[in-house]
């Protein structure tokens, strides 16, 4: 980055030094070196800009230019043929030649986006495949943090995009008097930090913005279809609109509910009861993912480790559901196990102590 500027740099100097020296257009010295400077500059600024062009809207750009230079030349000779040679001519001429130039260049750039490069093959379906593998970051998805945890372990490739205008929100959020909104703002501002500092990601801060549109959501949106990337996010509404207007979103919650364990009816699981349930003798447990295990007959089973049988799995909206059933059968067992007292072989041979049995000799 720091070579091109310093290129960029180069080259406006060498404008100037080009023009004070050769003195164009009848200038003086100095008066010759501030145009050349300002030329320069200007050239600068409208490579820069052309840096963030498409490939498809600059040979639209080109073709309407070209199409409209010749369309000027055919204007060119019937004014030629139709006023008296002087200076009237000569800039209607010019004025013809600038306009249809000037009309080309943007009916070609706009309508640019038409053009089907990939299927020429070679370099130009190579922008395509490469715009494609563009991924926009979403406020709520930096916040999240879970982004950074997908991508060491390797998953996420291609160039990670992130906004100006997304760091202004995340930056505003950080610094709101309300301490929960400022710990999430800094928290995202930490989980950017350590993606820049991941070997196997390229981070791209992008200047592009739209101020015609207020909304972040929406410019994400615009940003989506100018780069023909992918917007990764956890809010549902953009998530929804993006597909809506044509661009394709990764999120990251449907990414998680996805990898939650499959599991069938009848199945055995071991889980820890938590809590009580909502319904008669419910007992309710977790797992490592967040998925909630309803489970019968459970309750006086909490504080512990037992064995379920799946009943059923409920999927919604706000992920996945686990009922199973515990076999209360086995109670007496998992009780009678913290009891070390020696047991005979006559013994275990015998009728197995009732729970009343097994609770007296725990107090004991």
């Amino acid at each position: 980055m720091l070579d091109l500027v310093f290129i960029r740099l180069v080259f406006i100097v060498f404008v100037g030094v080009a023009s004070y020296v050769l003195q164009p257009f009848g200038l003086a010295k100095m008066e010759a070196a501030i145009a050349g400077s300002l030329i320069g500059l200007g050239v600068v600024l409208f490579e820069i800009r052309l840096r963030k062009v498409s490939l498809k809207q600059l040979i639209g750009a080109v073709i309407g230019s070209v199409l409209g230079i010749l369309g000027a030349y055919l204007f060119s000779l019937v004014i030629r043929d139709s006023l008296a040679a002087g200076s009237t001519q000569r800039f209607l001429q010019l004025l013809v030649m600038l306009l249809m130039s000037y009309v080309g260049l943007i009916v070609g750039g706009s309508k640019g986006d038409l053009l089907n490069l990939a299927a020429l093959g070679g370099v130009f379906g190579a922008e395509t495949k490469a715009r494609k593998s563009q991924k926009i970051l979403d406020t709520s998805v930096i916040i999240d943090g879970r982004i950074a945890d997908i991508a060491e372990t390797g998953f996420l490739d291609g160039v990670i995009v992130i906004p100006q205008f997304v760091l202004r929100e995340l930056q505003l959020v950080a610094d709101s008097a309300d301490s929960l909104k400022r710990n999430r703002g800094r928290r995202g501002l930490d989980v950017l930090a350590k993606l820049q500092k991941m070997a196997n990601l390229n981070i791209q801060i992008v200047e592009d913005d739209f101020p015609a549109v207020r909304e972040v959501d929406l410019k994400l949106i615009e940003l989506g279809k100018l780069y023909e990337a992918k917007i990764m996010t956890n809010d549902f509404n953009l998530n929804k609109v993006a597909q809506l207007r044509g661009v394709e979103v990764l999120n990251i919650n449907e990414l998680a509910n996805s990898l939650k364990p499959i599991v069938l009816p009848g199945e055995i699981m071991r889980v820890f009861i938590l809590k009580e349930g909502k319904e008669y003798n419910q007992g309710v447990a977790y797992l490592d993912d967040g998925t909630m295990v309803v489970v019968d007959n459970a309750r006086k089973m909490m504080g512990k480790n037992i064995d379920v049988s799946v009943t059923s799995v409920l999927q919604t909206t706000a992920g996945k559901m686990i009922f199973g059933k515990f076999d209360d059968r086995n109670a007496s067992g998992a009780h009678a196990r913290p009891v070390e007292a020696p047991k005979s072989v006559g013994a275990e041979r015998k009728t197995p102590a009732t729970p009343m049995t097994v609770e007296k000799v725990s107090e004991t």
